[in-house]
Parts: structure tokens; sequence; C-alpha cells
């Protein structure tokens, strides 16, 4: 039976400039406002912190504390 990676959350090593994909899946969470961000679209993450971000505002918020 072959499973579907749709609707399922992946898991994600993020590095510099890149991710590595450890349980796959279709999304992620975005840390700040919990949106669902498909992995095509994923353009903003920690390495230090190992989350991900929806926007590029919602990155700095949580990078600054803006």
């Amino acid at each position: 039976m072959l499973m579907s990676n749709s609707a399922r959350a992946a898991r994600l090593h993020y590095m510099a400039n890149s991710f590595r994909v450890l349980a796959p899946g279709d999304h992620v969470a975005c840390a700040v406002s919990g949106e669902r961000i498909p992995l095509e679209e994923l353009r903003y993450w920690s390495v230090s912190r190992q989350e991900a971000y929806a926007s590029a505002r919602l990155a700095a918020e949580a990078l600054h504390g803006v």
C-alpha cells in the first residue's frame, strides 16, 4: 500500500543554504504563526534554532524580537 505525503508534516534538518528531509511530508509549520508552509514554498528558516518561518517578517520577529 502506497502512503501519500499530502497533509503530512515533514521533519527537516535546516542547513545554511538548504534543508534535508528527515521524515517525508508535504509541509512544515511556521514557528511563529503555526501556518502550514508547503515545502516547495519554504524560503525562511533558522539553522541555529532549527525552525521554519512563513515570511521574512515572521523570521525577523522570531530572530530579532521585533
